[in-house]
């Protein structure tokens, strides 16, 4: 192989990890927004269909969130929210999404980060127009799809990532599905959408004026 192919698949590399990290990052942001639940709580009135309070629910929904992250936490025990053994299984299956998703980033967020210092320092940054300018339309067109139908687009996902009917809750023996309602996950994923479009247009804009330097 000679040095141009090989500095040509090094760059390949190079984008692709820079797109990893810029997905996985938006997850693990989105993920972890706890203000957004805190704001749907009131704006989906959602303690109308619970008898805790607004701390106590915040409380618990800490709780689910902690043993999401933790690797090391393996017993999800919520004090106001009991869970059944499919629930709990479920939630185990979302706690290894999470954990991939935080492997990933930080697998690849060094090489993203090396691959960022060689655009810079050989001025060659316009390499990220093209891929982050296509990048751009999927979240777009994402959004359309889920704008068609959320429902729709909310058990595709689940059919995707999930091999069992686990995740469909029922509210006598897993009453957290009551507050967690499909609106706060279509809240969850406009702000994924938003994230990737706006990290994806940062990476497009360093590239062109990178260009109109030139």
């Amino acid at each position: 192989m000679n040095q141009a192919k090989k500095w040509r698949w090094i760059e390949r590399g190079g984008i692709l990890s820079l797109f990893l990290s810029v997905i996985s990052l938006a997850v693990l942001i989105t993920i972890n927004f706890r203000p957004l639940y805190r704001f749907d709580i009131d704006y989906l009135n959602i303690l109308d269909y619970t008898t805790v309070t607004k701390e106590t629910l915040m409380e618990n929904f800490g709780i689910l969130m902690s043993y999401l992250n933790n690797p090391f936490q393996s017993v999800l025990a919520m004090p106001d929210f009991p869970s059944s053994a499919s629930g709990t299984q479920h939630f185990y299956e979302v706690k290894l999404l999470f954990l991939l998703d935080y492997g990933v980033f930080f697998i690849t967020l060094i090489p993203s980060v090396l691959f960022l210092r060689y655009l810079w320092k050989n001025k060659r940054k316009w390499l990220l127009i093209r891929p982050f300018q296509v990048g751009m339309i999927v979240p777009v067109v994402f959004g359309f799809i889920m704008a068609l139908g959320f429902d729709r687009f909310f058990v595709t996902f689940h059919e995707v990532f999930f091999n069992n009917d686990d995740w469909l809750f029922d509210p006598v023996t897993d009453p957290i599905i009551n507050v967690l309602p499909e609106s706060f996950f279509m809240h969850s994923f406009i702000l994924f959408f938003i994230l990737i479009e706006g990290l994806f247009f940062l990476f497009y804009f360093l590239g062109k004026r990178e260009l109109k330097k030139t």
